[in-house]
């Protein structure tokens, strides 16, 4: 299909997309193009200016901040799977990224198009959530940071205004933690009927901490706090982890659609996250 016509413009640095935006009540930024273009071929999306920030190598990259890692809004998903960085210090980003889509969409799609996109059946969402993510923005006012818990908001919705460009993402480093990302697709290149973030400490056999982070259960990505409540001093054995996530849906609210229906959904949930707890804590 044609998509609708609209004004193309790419900026030379961020301060030029913030005004660009400003300018505009319709305007949509373009990082990797994946999410956007199907939606203007589709007519699902009507800007009147396509701000794309290609041409923002400034945007780009990952580096050691010491406690933390910052890493570009336009890195691409191949970038962070390979990275040793993220790999040494929040292993659960580069699994779940290396899970997105197929080698095409992740060579040209974006970590901050992903995650700005705010699709609940997206993986990164969910594993920005469990590592206490913090998005580093630029709007008219300036610079800000908003944390992962405040980002989602809603379906496809984020805080986000509409002037404002998502520069950086940045992740604490997680050393000490062991990880695994769990999805049920499908087909191996779909989007999660439900996924599992799940990090995990261990010590003197049993579970000292977990965190666990669900996509595809609600309109944004959610928080099993009982679980994580309900981990601490188990056993580091695969049964009693499967045992402690029973309640893994009772804070959720998930969807009914031609994937699957909401209490499918939340099975799923329940044994996806004793699966990915065990594989995380290595038992």
């Amino acid at each position: 299909m044609i998509p609708p016509r609209f004004e193309y413009v790419k900026p030379g640095d961020v301060t030029e997309a913030v005004r660009v935006l400003g300018e505009s009540e319709e305007a949509k930024v373009l990082a990797g193009g994946q999410s956007l273009m199907p939606l203007l071929r589709f007519r699902l999306a009507y800007p009147d200016v396509v701000v794309d920030l290609g041409g923002l190598d400034e945007l780009r990259g990952i580096r050691d901040e010491g406690p933390s890692l910052w890493i570009g809004a336009m890195t691409t998903h191949y970038e962070v799977v390979r990275d040793p960085l993220v790999e040494a210090h929040c292993a659960l980003l580069a699994q779940a990224t290396g899970t997105v889509a197929d080698p095409a969409v992740r060579h040209r799609g974006t970590l901050g198009g992903s995650l700005s996109h705010a699709d609940p059946a997206g993986d990164l969402p969910a594993v920005a959530l469990t590592l206490d993510a913090e998005f580093l923005v630029t709007g008219p006012g300036g610079q800000r940071s908003i944390p992962a818990a405040e980002f989602f908001v809603d379906y496809l919705t984020t805080a986000l205004e509409p002037d404002d460009v998502l520069t950086a993402v940045r992740i604490p480093k997680w050393d000490g933690w062991s990880f695994h990302y769990e999805k049920f697709t499908r087909t191996a290149q779909s989007w999660a009927i439900v996924g599992v973030a799940a990090a995990v400490r261990r010590g003197d056999g049993e579970i000292a901490e977990a965190r666990v982070g669900l996509t595809n259960m609600g309109s944004t990505p959610v928080r099993a706090h009982g679980v994580e409540s309900a981990m601490a001093g188990v056993p580091a054995q695969a049964e009693a982890l499967h045992d402690a996530s029973a309640g893994a849906d009772a804070e959720t609210e998930p969807p009914s659609d031609v994937n699957g229906q909401a209490d499918y959904r939340r099975h799923l949930a329940r044994v996806l996250t004793g699966r990915a707890l065990a594989k995380a804590a290595g038992v």
